[in-house]
């Protein structure tokens, strides 16, 4: 009683201004627990602010073209979030009239929806008394009560969640849930949290005990693997350019780039000047090349490190289907993309 007191305490004191927590329709609470998934608020808030704007409703989310609510969630990241948003949309809007379900366990019926989004949705719109786990809670917990289990285990969701369902009071879970993520994102954050001005530094057996740069304990990440990515940009002569939805299974699925040669690794000129026609139709003969960065551009994904170069090539002849740079610019890309082309062409 005395850590959901304290707890509840300081979240009425410290929250911050959000608007999705100024409602309880379960749209704009879905929408941000969508959004938020390995992402800031400071940087998601822009685009919550923009899908809201576009999309006001489940319906308008449904109706809209797939490309449209990618280009909107162009440098978000992990897109698979925003296809699976807009089928999950298309299913509310015209399999269930409108209207999300109203507990847990149908909540994790729906595609992108997992345990964690399905008992925010349940409590913050229907107060359903389910906790929610995400990083956040792992760490206030397991620094408050001394936890060592590693959270990179399947069975470490199970254990933190009975805990937290111990600790909240059945009457009002929705406050707790927000109060404990909120004080994990603010106060008991990952590096170097101040301690000192802690509501609970009397009672913490983290800080008790000098670990609390020790918890959560969580296992080494996956080895990351490193691409090497070379994108052409040919300019025929008309100054048109020619680009290419990703369809297979992966990165970026469905969003657009450049012809692409993947090589093994950093490539010099000569090696690529004897691939490069075959990113063009044969009547389109380049006639030269240039590199736009000479260093290439490091992108890091969550388990993939993409080293990209730029390369211009001058095309003979026009592409049959190629775009102005105005064009190009409608289009959904990788922000990587998109951040070149803004800057570069």
């Amino acid at each position: 009683m005395k850590f959901y007191n304290t707890l509840i305490d300081w979240y009425l004191q410290n929250k911050r201004d959000l608007p999705w927590r100024k409602t309880t329709n379960p749209y704009p609470i879905w929408l941000s627990e969508i959004m938020l998934q390995q992402t800031r608020v400071a940087q998601g808030m822009p685009y919550f602010l923009s899908f809201t704007t576009a999309f006001p409703t489940v319906f308008d989310l449904a109706n809209a073209h797939e490309e449209q609510v990618l280009k909107l969630w162009q440098g978000l990241g992990y897109y698979s979030r925003a296809r699976n948003l807009h089928k999950t949309a298309q299913i509310v809007a015209h399999e269930m009239g409108g209207a999300f379900p109203d507990n847990y366990i149908d909540l994790l019926k729906l595609k992108g929806i997992g345990e964690y989004t399905a008992a925010a949705i349940a409590s913050f719109s229907y107060n359903e008394c389910v906790p929610v786990v995400d990083g956040n809670v792992f760490r206030v917990l397991s620094r408050y009560f001394d936890i060592k289990t590693d959270i990179a285990q399947a069975s470490a969701k199970k254990e933190f969640a009975a805990l937290a369902f111990e600790l909240m009071p059945k009457d009002n879970p929705a406050q707790f849930n927000q109060a404990i993520m909120e004080f994990g994102a603010l106060q008991c954050v990952p590096k170097n949290p101040n301690c000192s001005i802690c509501v609970f530094n009397d009672s913490c057996a983290a800080l008790q005990k000098g670990i609390v740069d020790q918890l959560p304990v969580k296992s080494k990440k996956l080895k990351v693997r490193n691409r090497y990515f070379n994108y052409i940009i040919g300019i025929d002569e008309k100054e048109n350019t020619i680009i290419q939805k990703r369809t297979a299974k992966g990165i970026w699925h469905n969003l657009y780039e450049f012809p692409l040669i993947e090589t093994e690794k950093v490539e010099d000129f000569d090696t690529i000047a004897q691939q490069i026609q075959d990113c063009f139709p044969d009547e389109n003969k380049v006639v030269s090349l240039l590199e736009y960065n000479s260093e290439s551009i490091i992108h890091k994904l969550s388990h993939q490190h993409l080293h990209i170069k730029f390369w211009k090539a001058t095309l003979k002849g026009t592409l049959g289907k190629g775009l102005d740079l105005k064009a190009v610019k409608t289009f959904p890309f990788p922000i990587v993309i998109h951040n070149f082309i803004e800057e570069k062409l």
